[in-house]
């Protein structure tokens, strides 16, 4: 293969995955913007002009979220939480809220060496916030989109598109919501945590697993260290990297296991459940291809399952 047809399939839009889509009839859904965008990308391609790639889209400054235009938004707040993780604070106007299902995603436009990129990416400041929305992201070394997040500041605006997919979640439906995330697999969780948590008539049990490298790569301990005071939250963690208890905070000890989730860790998690839990999963393919194979040897079945 040429290094140029390496480089259009680097370009290539990604098709969605099935439990991307909610099912809700959503238009555009995320399957017509990427029909759209595939066909885009083919008449460029068969033109070998990448130019036509970063044709200009309809936009809007009224900073109210629209899924079929890109949206003008300003950054208010820059934090760092580990070596490769930001979250990114931005400004609604007045008291507005984005008004999100729990679990939905808005997809991100950016522009690296001339050529557009977009991701997805999903908020996770509670459903009711309001005047602004928070938004967790890591930075890859070799990531178009990465490169381009890297350059944000406070006072900056990009452009967003939104909402798309989503968790139908109901209070009450499921007795117990088992969550697996991995890294920034987190972010589609927390809405839905924090829905539990603020609904007094919600008695879901909430088993959180979450998969880190190490101690300091677990991102916004405070935030999960009050969710986990709640009677119906359990969170555990997973530190890949980590190879001794010892040097952790005595609080997080009793929940925390050292290397991999595997078929053996999970089953003992499940067995663990209060009731025959729901499932959901957030991370890379391979994490949730492990994830689904090993909750099947689990007893647990591909309809009790929903993958981010």
């Amino acid at each position: 293969m040429s290094g140029n047809e390496d480089e259009w399939l680097a370009l290539r839009p990604q098709e969605p995955s099935p439990s991307q889509c909610c099912g809700s009839g959503c238009k555009p859904c995320i399957y017509d913007v990427y029909e759209k965008d595939l066909a885009r990308w083919e008449r460029a391609k068969a033109k070998q002009d990448k130019s036509l790639l970063t044709e200009k889209k309809e936009q809007s400054n009224n900073s109210e979220l629209n899924p079929d235009t890109f949206t003008a938004f300003n950054i208010s707040s820059v934090e760092q939480l580990t070596e490769d993780t930001y979250q990114y604070k931005f400004e609604l106007p007045g008291n507005s809220s984005l008004r999100l299902s729990l679990g939905q995603h808005i997809v991100l436009r950016g522009e690296v060496n001339g050529l557009e990129v977009q991701r997805a990416y999903t908020p996770i400041s509670p459903r009711n916030a309001e005047g602004y929305f928070e938004v967790l992201m890591k930075c890859y070394e070799a990531g178009l989109m990465s490169q381009y997040i890297k350059t944000w500041k406070k006072g900056d605006t990009v452009f967003w598109r939104g909402p798309f997919g989503g968790f139908p979640y109901r209070p009450n439906k499921h007795g117990e919501l088992l969550m697996l995330a991995s890294g920034t697999g987190l972010a589609p969780m927390l809405p839905i945590l924090q829905s539990i948590t603020d609904d007094e008539e919600d008695e879901t049990f909430v088993t959180l697993v979450g998969c880190f490298r190490t101690f300091e790569t677990i991102y916004l301990k405070p935030l999960l260290q009050d969710l986990a005071r709640y009677w119906n939250i359990r969170i555990f963690y997973i530190l890949s990297q980590e190879t001794s208890l010892e040097k952790l905070p005595w609080s997080y000890q009793e929940n925390t296991y050292t290397g991999r989730l595997n078929e053996d860790l999970m089953k003992t998690i499940i067995n663990s459940c209060r009731r025959k839990p729901f499932v959901l999963i957030c991370g890379s393919s391979s994490f949730s291809e492990d994830m689904r194979r090993y909750l099947k040897a689990a007893g647990i079945e591909e309809n009790s399952c929903f993958v981010f």
